[in-house]
């Protein structure tokens, strides 16, 4: 069909794996299927063409020849579209990410939608009063956003949101009833300050004092992983924990089937698509309420829940569920039904559609 509006989402890609990407490129696969959309994607982090790919293994000079060819592309192609549906993070990422796709867009008079999707942003928000707010409120014809938590963020900085909500495939995610529990944990975060998974592995280290046997999987890298490590080996725990680094969403599928329970721990976090899958997986979850994650795990019910940083609170809730497999069960079977509910591409494609045609 011609008379498609067309859309451009301007996100990271695969190259950078992280929610972002992940939601970006399912975003994409569920609107291929859209007769009234039809959406295209740009890169934020371009490769560059062979002779200067070196640029981007240079620190700082990759900072800068990426940020010129992704403006370049946005100058190229953003002209060709009618709606520019750009995700966001934080900070420096806005700054060099969104805003620059917001203003080249507003320059060939298209419309906006800024899909903020940091558990950061009142922090954001109330440290970058001049650049963050106000470019929103100029260069923004829809602030979109993740979770109704950060819907109430954004009202509380004098800027309208609207949510949709994160979806999993479920199709590519088979649900695994765990009649019977084994200490067999997950950890799916980047290794970084704000994703606190030392907690999960403080949690962890309590356990294996009850449950020798046990064995913890951390999938993901990032700056932390060095001091991680040592504190592996500190706790004398390096036959039981497995950093196993960066891994693709193939591979993700294959470790929510094995795992008995998701640990989560973050100090600072939205609507983690992590935790999404590991419902749709059928893994019971413990967690931390950090930010969003309230409006999505409700202790008792769909996981389990304690404060940030309460290392032994999530061991205790960890050994509650390695007790009582009746319990575990009863929260993975709520937590699928409510990703069925409510976390599919089914229950929020009109959403999408109705969305870019409201601009």
């Amino acid at each position: 069909m011609t008379d498609r509006l067309r859309v451009l989402i301007v996100a990271p890609s695969l190259d950078i794996l992280g929610g972002q990407a992940v939601q970006a490129q399912r975003l994409l696969n569920g609107l291929a299927t859209s007769e009234q959309i039809q959406a295209d994607f740009l890169p934020v982090n371009p490769r560059l063409p062979g002779p200067f790919r070196w640029l981007q293994r240079v620190k700082y000079v990759r900072t800068i020849a990426t940020s010129i060819a992704y403006v370049a592309s946005l100058i190229v192609k953003v002209r060709r579209y009618d709606v520019i549906h750009a995700f966001s993070a934080s900070y420096a990422s806005y700054m060099l990410a969104p805003l620059p796709a917001m203003i080249v867009a507003k320059t060939y008079g298209k419309k906006t939608v800024l899909n903020y999707r940091s558990g950061e942003a009142d922090d954001h928000l109330r440290r970058w009063k001049l650049t963050a707010a106000p470019t929103m409120r100029r260069f923004a014809d829809q602030i979109l956003v993740p979770s109704d938590y950060l819907v109430k963020v954004f009202r509380s900085h004098g800027l309208n949101a609207k949510s949709i909500y994160n979806f999993v495939p479920l199709e590519r995610i088979p649900y695994r009833r765990r009649t019977i529990l084994e200490p067999r944990f997950l950890s799916n975060r980047n290794l970084e300050t704000l994703y606190n998974v030392e907690c999960s592995l403080r949690a962890f280290a309590s356990v294996h004092d009850q449950f020798p046997d046990a064995k913890l999987t951390i999938a993901g890298d990032g700056s932390e992983r060095r001091r991680l490590e040592t504190l592996v080996e500190h706790l004398k725990l390096d036959t039981a924990v497995c950093f196993l680094g960066r891994i693709s969403n193939e591979k993700m599928d294959e470790l929510y089937h094995s795992a008995d329970i998701y640990l989560n721990s973050p100090n600072i976090d939205n609507m983690p698509g992590s935790v999404l899958e590991a419902f749709a997986a059928g893994i019971p979850v413990v967690t931390t309420d950090a930010g969003g994650i309230p409006f999505i795990v409700r202790d008792g019910v769909n996981g389990r829940m304690v404060e940030v940083g309460d290392y032994e609170g999530m061991a205790r809730a960890i050994v509650d569920l390695l007790r009582d497999h009746t319990l575990a069960v009863r929260l993975a079977d709520a937590a699928r039904r409510e990703t069925e509910r409510l976390y599919t591409w089914e229950k929020v494609k009109a959403e999408w559609e109705s969305l870019y045609e409201s601009l």
